[in-house]
């Protein structure tokens, strides 16, 4: 009885971390699901090796290090996830050509409730959001894996550099070099483009201007549309690595090979830090609407700055919790939507 409430004991202590190392695991890899899967293998190491875990440390710390050294070793492969932008240039819409790219080669989404653990302080719920968002995501790729686990203890969990040379089994002073060089490519990056400037939570102003594009985008009004839309405002969809820039490219592609989202419904989500919608697209045989997208909006200075459609929707609709359907509502039935 006494070792069968141990091992109860012990799941509840361990699963009590899933969150916040999943928000590192994704921070790492990238990826939604090799986080998943990094932080189970991570538990389960943990479980079976209990036995040795002599508490120097805190728990915490010591799955901590079980989390980086498992990713360090999904990170031998050197694969680095990326934006569609960061592989290519901008394609001008009459080039326009949609060819698709292996699933690991995007940067993925993922929705804020398994990376973002509750936190009473709005200043480090803040830096949280900001630490997953896509933007920073993507420059977080170009760091090696070392100097990437750094950054992330140090500047978005607050680590110690002891703590930090700990956990690594390094010098404090390996620790500052590696975090220097961090911060020294983050910046370079920041002066290419400029991350969204996102008020958590939403402004009264941020609130209405997701209020029109939802009405702009469910209405297909291209001209309401272009006028929420920053000048050089960028538009992705992977797995395909065509990106656009500028709201005439945008809109042209949406009547023409994008023609078919017409009529579409927004359902919203909390992605990445930012602010997101779920769009169903009419589904012509079955009748409502089919999963098609899941929309993450960058905004900045009022305008939307950015926005990413991540289309494999039999993988993100069911991580966000979302159905494979949408039935029509009785008014559009009546009208023949």
């Amino acid at each position: 009885m006494g070792d069968s409430t141990a091992t109860v004991d012990l799941d509840v202590a361990l699963e009590k971390h899933r969150t916040e190392l999943t928000g590192y695991c994704y921070r790492m890899l990238g990826s939604s699901f090799e986080a998943e899967d990094a932080v189970q293998d991570t538990l389960v190491r943990a479980w079976r090796s209990y036995d040795k875990f002599e508490g120097r440390s805190s728990l915490r710390s010591w799955l901590y290090r079980i989390a980086t050294n498992v990713c360090l070793d999904m990170l031998t492969a050197g694969n680095k996830r990326a934006r569609p932008m960061d592989l290519t240039d901008s394609t001008p819409l009459a080039q326009a050509a949609l060819a698709p790219r292996p699933d690991n080669t995007w940067l993925e989404p993922v929705p804020d409730a398994r990376v973002l653990p509750t936190v009473e302080d709005p200043a480090e719920a803040a830096v949280a959001k900001e630490s997953v968002r896509l933007a920073f995501m993507a420059a977080l790729q170009q760091l090696p894996p070392k100097q990437r686990a750094v950054l992330i203890l140090r500047e978005v969990l607050a680590w110690k550099a002891s703590e930090v040379a700990e956990l690594l089994a390094t010098t404090v002073a390996s620790v500052n070099s590696a975090l220097q060089r961090a911060r020294a490519t983050l910046a370079e990056r920041e002066q290419a483009g400029a991350d969204a400037a996102v008020s958590d939570p939403l402004d009264e102003e941020q609130q209405k201007l997701l209020e029109r594009y939802v009405k702009a985008f469910e209405g297909y009004d291209m001209t309401a549309l272009t006028a929420l839309l920053h000048e050089d405002a960028i538009m992705t969809m992977p797995p395909f690595d065509l990106w656009l820039t500028g709201h005439d490219d945008i809109t042209g592609f949406m009547t023409t090979l994008g023609a078919a989202c017409a009529g579409s419904r927004l359902l919203p989500v909390q992605v990445n830090g930012l602010p997101g919608f779920a769009q169903y697209k009419p589904d012509p045989e079955a009748g409502g609407f089919t999963p098609w997208s899941i929309q993450v909006l960058e905004i900045s200075d009022g305008r939307l700055t950015g926005f990413h459609f991540f289309l494999d929707t039999q993988r993100w609709f069911p991580l966000f919790g979302l159905p494979l359907h949408l039935e029509a509502e009785p008014d559009q039935i009546q009208e023949g939507v």
